[in-house]
């Protein structure tokens, strides 16, 4: 869609379109965090400043590309861009140097709204929980999107806190 590399979007939304609070995750699923590493691994990943923030550091074995609009934000080990069309930029140059095939999008809220858009797919951890929080996941458009496979888990394996599906949307073209 972006005349780009395909764009993913990575997220894990509570029942009630949560994505965080207070600038954290709400819930501990170590299988999702063990599939968005599989899912993110040896690409190029774009954020925002706060997702960053929240993560603390770049992430092993990924190219970090960061959005802000401080021109004097300069975290080490990551590629700072000012708007989603320079971090797509930065990315898609990431990506040539990595050989990765795809551009991953992995938060907060005010970029998957930016980017919802452009992405060719998302990977979507449905989580069965409904807790308070500030950030939100775009509602998901049938028209535009179609559910392309779908995995259920129960709470209580591998010390997942609640039950959740990792769902992938493909966009209807």
């Amino acid at each position: 869609m972006s005349g780009r590399l395909p764009v993913v979007l990575v997220v894990a939304v509570a029942r009630n379109g949560v994505i965080g609070g207070d600038n954290r995750l709400l819930w501990k699923l170590p299988s999702d965090m063990r599939r968005f590493k599989a899912l993110t691994m040896g690409k190029p990943l774009v954020m925002g400043r706060k997702t960053f923030e929240s993560i603390g550091r770049p992430l092993p074995g990924r190219e970090t590309i960061v959005i802000s609009r401080d021109p004097l934000y300069r975290p080490e080990g990551v590629i700072v861009a000012s708007d989603v069309p320079g971090a797509l930029a930065a990315a898609d140059d990431a990506a040539e140097r990595l050989g990765a095939d795809e551009i991953m999008i992995v938060g907060g809220g005010d970029i998957y709204r930016q980017t919802i858009d452009l992405a060719d797919r998302i990977e979507l951890t449905e989580v069965d929980l409904a807790p308070e929080g500030d950030t939100y996941f775009p509602a998901i458009d049938a028209e535009r999107w179609i559910e392309a496979g779908r995995e259920t888990h129960a709470a209580g394996q591998a010390g997942n806190e609640a039950g959740f599906a990792f769902v992938t949307y493909r966009r209807n073209r």
